[in-house]
């Protein structure tokens, strides 16, 4: 990219506005819009997390944030319209390929199914893969609750969980493990790290 020529992610359709539109434009189910609030919470709070490892600051860092946000909102965008694994996401990732957003995001969304065979490379593709089935299978934590709160989730309880199979059945434990494991980062901790996360959007995800 030349000097002089503006990143991506510093033009308006590329903002978490944007990304927020597009996500309830293609999926009116309230269930999954909080999915993706609360992989965003995860996925961004990963983002400033290796921001801050990187020691970047200001604008960079904000962008940087942005970028994971927005790939974390718009992962599942196309779901409700084509919950197929032949279709989910490759429709989706060709509708952002058309309308311009960044090679970095429609790669992580990509990588983010494992059936796709495309390869988790960057920080912010392991950062998803990670924070998905995990950001799914605490609201499930949080809502068998009598409180129905994320604050009220711990990780031994999410832990336990994992392995009553009954419990959540659509959710890929290998995934979460697996997702732990890419990220480099010890699974219990994890946990912990996107139950805090989660509950500081308590409010907004239902929790």
């Amino acid at each position: 990219m030349a000097e002089n020529t503006p990143s991506p992610l510093d033009i308006e359709p590329y903002s978490r506005t944007q990304a927020w539109q597009l996500l309830t434009e293609w999926t009116q189910g309230e269930s999954l819009r909080k999915h993706a609030l609360a992989v965003e919470a995860c996925v961004a709070a990963c983002g400033e997390a290796e921001a801050d490892r990187l020691g970047l600051v200001g604008d960079v860092r904000a962008r940087m944030v942005q970028l994971y946000a927005t790939t974390a909102l718009l992962h599942d965008f196309d779901y409700e319209r084509h919950p197929s694994l032949e279709e989910h996401p490759f429709v989706g990732v060709r509708e952002l390929e058309r309308l311009g957003w960044p090679a970095e995001l429609r790669t992580a969304i990509l990588g983010h199914a494992q059936y796709s065979g495309v390869p988790r490379v960057t920080h912010l593709d392991k950062s998803l893969f990670a924070c998905d089935e995990l950001a799914g299978f605490l609201t499930a934590c949080a809502l068998v609750k009598p409180s129905k709160a994320i604050a009220d989730v711990e990780v031994a309880g999410v832990r336990k969980k994992m392995k009553d199979k009954a419990f959540a059945r659509g959710v890929n434990r290998e995934d979460v493990v697996q997702g732990a494991t890419e990220l480099g980062v010890e699974l219990d901790a994890h946990i912990g790290f996107c139950i805090e996360v989660m509950r500081k959007r308590a409010g907004e995800l239902g929790l």
